[in-house]
């Protein structure tokens, strides 16, 4: 299995690259429908986290009236983690009274081999929308979503195979079918986005912060109590969800109202360096992650600091174009402060706490890291406009002999 995951993370950067650099030429004007407020990445992500839900408590009905709430049936092909069953009285209750449980049989596993891929997929389009209205009509809306289609399914495939069950094949047949659905889906809600590139400021990069880890949050509830069907778990992680989407309400309606500023040099580089971050990830972002587990670490490494060099480079082309040496220069002194600043606040709060999943310490470490770096740019920003000093007044003289140089 390593050897696929390892042949995925290398051939989904090296397509990512050549689409990413090929998306940013076409300045096309795709048409697109008129604007529907519903027909958005968000509104569908919360169905699907409906759905799985929904299928998670029929999976319940299902053990527990047919297999006697014992889940051994299935656990036995799976690693230890999963099938933490809810079975209060309520859930009980409504076991035995739900009729013909027997037809409840597709609920296991192979439901969740048809969500996962547009549960993925839109939590990826609506942080890319939250960012960038423009571009995410663009990537969703262009062949990259195939190719993300297509390496996220493989990658999938790939660990179903390694661990075999009863339904394995099953699954792969209908991740198939739902690798052609899910991109298809994508690409009409592109159509509906009628939103292009705004400037970014401050307090919109800092609330679009506080946004993806709430999202972020919500995702990974979502993976352990669902996906690993550890319905049982839900009634301890009921609090911590419940705070984040309040915060993530609080912070995307904060959002659509905070006036838009121009963003200094420094501001401006980490927005681009995020816009084009989320451009070359999004083909291999699967890869990569499961290469992590499933793959060589260290190549997966590789594929994401290669993502990151790129994004950056083209970042600072976009960024810094047309600045004077001096200014590049006081760029690049704020680039280190910022980062190290960001870097010691990532690390403590990576360590601050012990996760049951690494991802939870990342997306902690991610999210104050990065607020800490919009933060420090924004100030030396604002510094270096104060000090920075004033135009020299255009005289008559001067505005003559502009002219008459211009002729």
């Amino acid at each position: 299995m390593a050897i696929g995951v390892d042949g995925a993370v290398l051939l989904s950067t090296a397509l990512s690259l050549v689409l990413a650099l090929r998306l940013t030429r076409d300045t096309t004007d795709r048409p697109h429908a008129p604007a529907r407020r519903w027909a958005c990445p968000e509104v569908f992500l919360g169905l699907v986290v409906l759905l799985v839900y929904v299928n998670q408590v029929l999976f319940t009905v299902y053990v527990l009236r047919v297999h006697g709430g014992d889940a051994a049936f299935i656990a036995r092909y799976l690693p230890e983690g999963w099938f933490a069953l809810e079975d209060g009285p309520a859930m009980r209750g409504l076991a035995d009274h739900f009729p013909l449980p027997e037809l409840l049989a597709p609920s296991v596993l192979r439901v969740q081999a048809f969500l996962e891929l547009p549960l993925v997929l839109l939590a990826y389009c609506t942080v890319l929308r939250w960012l960038d209205g423009g571009l995410y009509r663009r990537l969703a809306g262009s062949w990259p979503v195939w190719a993300a289609s297509i390496s996220y399914t493989f990658v999938f495939c790939t660990v179903e195979w390694d661990l075999h069950n009863p339904y394995t094949v099953d699954d792969i047949v209908i991740r198939a079918c739902s690798a052609i659905a899910t991109p298809l889906l994508l690409q009409w809600l592109a159509r509906q986005e009628d939103t292009d590139c705004e400037a970014m400021s401050f307090a919109q990069m800092l609330l679009f912060a506080v946004s993806v880890w709430a999202l972020g949050h919500l995702v990974l509830t979502v993976y352990d109590t669902a996906l690993l069907y550890n319905l049982g778990h839900a009634g301890g992680r009921l609090p911590g969800a419940a705070i984040a989407l309040c915060v993530l309400a609080g912070a995307r309606w904060a959002s659509s109202r905070v006036s838009v500023r121009e963003a200094g040099v420094a501001l401006s580089s980490v927005v681009f360096g995020l816009r084009w971050a989320l451009l070359v990830f999004f083909v291999p972002a699967l890869a990569v992650r499961y290469g992590v587990n499933f793959g060589t670490p260290l190549l997966a490494a590789a594929a994401g600091l290669v993502i990151v060099l790129v994004a950056g480079v083209c970042a600072l082309r976009d960024s810094l174009a047309g600045e004077a040496r001096t200014r590049i220069a006081l760029w690049a002194v704020q680039a280190l402060v910022a980062l190290f600043a960001g870097a010691a606040t990532c690390y403590a709060a990576v360590r601050l706490v012990t996760d049951t999943y690494y991802e939870a310490g990342l997306l902690r470490g991610a999210a104050a890291g990065f607020a800490v770096v919009i933060a420090v740019a924004a100030l030396t920003d604002r510094w270096c406009a104060r000090t920075a000093p004033a135009p020299a007044p255009v005289t008559a003289s001067r505005s003559r002999a502009g002219v008459t140089h211009r002729k």
